[in-house]
């Protein structure tokens, strides 16, 4: 899978174990890339709204929990609010109370799918850690609209469930640690095949 330029989104979905995994994630991009950052991770309908608070330590960036219609910004991280699907428009987000998909509102394939329909060949998706297969489907979506897939290497995750699923949607998913996703995002910190 070839991975040219610095993508125009970057979209992330993670489930169980994954606060330690976007923290990783987050702490390793590199400042030079500026896409916004938006990321689903499955939680409860009465889950409170603290993961943004509790990943701001970890980047520089600006992390915000998304509201509806929010304008998408360069250099900021928009994280998906409990008991909402997060979709992405062209410029903007977007919320939905549609019934869950794979038993999970948010969904990471409702934010996948979004992303790639309103960016074509610009979305990096990123699978890590979980316990079920979503995600897959909407990887697969955004490499058949010309973007890139990234998994974390199911050897470090909590639970392997989701990037195993993910690999076996997308076999040329480019594999890293957490710590090593945020260099695949940049062309200079990328590394070449042969270091790989």
């Amino acid at each position: 899978m070839t991975f040219p330029d610095e993508p125009d989104l970057v979209a992330i979905g993670c489930s169980w174990g994954g606060l330690a995994a976007l923290r990783a994630v987050l702490g390793g991009v590199p400042t030079a890339v500026s896409a916004p950052i938006v990321v689903v991770q499955h939680r409860g309908r009465g889950d409170l709204s603290l993961l943004p608070r509790l990943l701001r330590d970890s980047t520089d960036r600006e992390v915000k929990e998304a509201d509806d219609k929010d304008r998408l910004r360069d250099g900021t991280v928009y994280i998906g609010p409990p008991d909402y699907h997060l979709l992405v428009e062209p410029g903007r987000l977007a919320l939905s109370v549609d019934e869950p998909v794979r038993y999970s509102r948010p969904s990471i394939d409702v934010l996948f799918e979004s992303a790639a329909d309103a960016y074509p060949s610009g979305v990096a998706g990123v699978v890590l850690t979980g316990a079920n297969a979503d995600g897959s489907r909407g990887l697969a979506h955004i490499v058949e609209q010309g973007g890139v897939a990234i998994v974390q290497d199911p050897a470090t995750a909590e639970r392997r469930e989701m990037p195993e699923a993910a690999l076996a949607a997308v076999p040329d998913a480019l594999v890293a640690a957490p710590e090593d996703i945020g260099a695949l995002l940049c062309p200079a910190t990328r590394p070449t095949a042969r270091e790989r």
